[in-house]
């Protein structure tokens, strides 16, 4: 079968959808046409001029990364600078550059979730759900049409809640309406006041399905004008956020815990804060910089909290409360390449995908 490099960006979208990227980031397609037959495709956590020649080597024509190789705006394109030359590198070998970096940050199957079962947690949850990304749909059915409406709209995305597919709330009522000159009902006449059993009908969605799903319920409505209202809820989407915490199987002397998890994460160093004399239990993370979570680790009781890019005076923040470690960038996300060839695998097995090869770690450790 062949696949287009849109259709390995929309499976990609459908694990970690572009709305949930944040605002400074630039995940999605970088260069190339979207448009064009996969050949191969190359995983890895960085893109680099090494990383596109690895892949013209292994006939691969996309590759998928995890950070962004254009970040902010280019002003030019003459090999300037790595990221000029590792664009231009992959234009003339007619290579395309995907990346999915915050929006994978933020699902609960994705970056986090890998670093968790790297080190063994159980239960693991986001750290920090996220608000405002749900919407609630209110509606008005005619009693009989009820269940081909929300049927529409399910399929559409909505009534969806964690493990829980198909979930509304309805409550019957009595509607009222006077057809004017012109309309078209489908019930009743024009200028005769017609009164309706109907169901009132919610649900909700992602606030990205907005289009769709107003979509679903105009198609499927019987109603020449369909009555409907929205709200964007202050609800935490508990599958959508940053970090994440869960529990080890076991408790763990602290010292024994930071052996096990240099050990688990394959670490050359873990630069850590002093020990507070408790044991761990429990254990927040986030891939890559993460200290803007630190006071969600407390709250949530984690006797750890493992990220990167900590600064001097940001040590001093764990206040005897938790330890801190830091076990770098690269470190905390290089298993995102295994992550990426793992989604691609759901369907498209009979592409040939690879996991770079290159050391793409800007860090050295004498």
């Amino acid at each position: 079968m062949v696949y287009l490099i849109r259709d390995v960006i929309s499976h990609f979208e459908s694990v970690a959808p572009a709305a949930y990227q944040e605002s400074y980031d630039n995940s999605g397609l970088i260069v190339g046409n979207a448009g064009a037959e996969v050949k191969g495709i190359l995983c890895c956590l960085d893109v680099t001029e090494e990383v596109i020649l690895e892949a013209k080597e292994k006939g691969c024509n996309l590759v998928v990364a995890h950070h962004p190789i254009v970040f902010k705006g280019l002003k030019s394109l003459t090999g300037k600078s790595y990221v000029e030359r590792t664009v231009i590198l992959a234009i003339k070998n007619d290579i395309a550059i995907y990346a999915i970096h915050t929006n994978l940050d933020h699902v609960g199957t994705g970056v986090n979730r890998k670093i968790s079962e790297k080190i063994g947690l159980i239960n693991p949850r986001i750290l920090a759900p996220k608000s405002g990304l749900l919407m609630k749909l209110t509606t008005f059915v005619p009693l009989k049409d009820t269940d081909t409406v929300l049927n529409s709209l399910y399929q559409s995305g909505a009534g969806s809640i964690g493990n829980y597919a198909h979930c509304s709330f309805k409550v019957a009522g009595e509607g009222t309406f006077l057809p004017l000159e012109g309309a078209e009902p489908y019930l009743g006449n024009a200028g005769t006041e017609e009164r309706v059993k109907e169901n009132r009908v919610e649900v909700v969605f992602p606030a990205y399905l907005k289009n769709q799903v107003i979509e679903a319920l105009q198609t499927s409505h019987p109603y020449e004008e369909v009555a409907y209202y929205l709200h964007i809820l202050e609800n935490e989407n508990q599958e959508i956020g940053a970090g994440m915490v869960g529990e080890l199987p076991e408790e763990m002397e602290e010292m024994a815990f930071l052996r096990h998890l240099k050990k688990s994460m394959d670490l050359q160093v873990i630069k850590h804060t002093r020990l507070t004399g408790k044991r761990i239990s429990r254990v927040a993370l986030c891939g890559g910089a993460g200290f803007f979570l630190l006071k969600d680790a407390k709250k949530a009781g984690a006797g750890v909290f493992i990220t990167s890019d900590i600064k001097y005076h940001e040590f001093f923040d764990a206040e005897n409360q938790l330890i801190i470690a830091d076990i770098g960038h690269y470190e905390s996300e290089i298993y995102t390449k295994e992550l990426l060839k793992d989604i691609l695998l759901q369907k498209f097995s009979n592409i040939a995908l690879y996991l770079t090869n290159v050391v793409t770690n800007p860090i050295s450790y004498l």
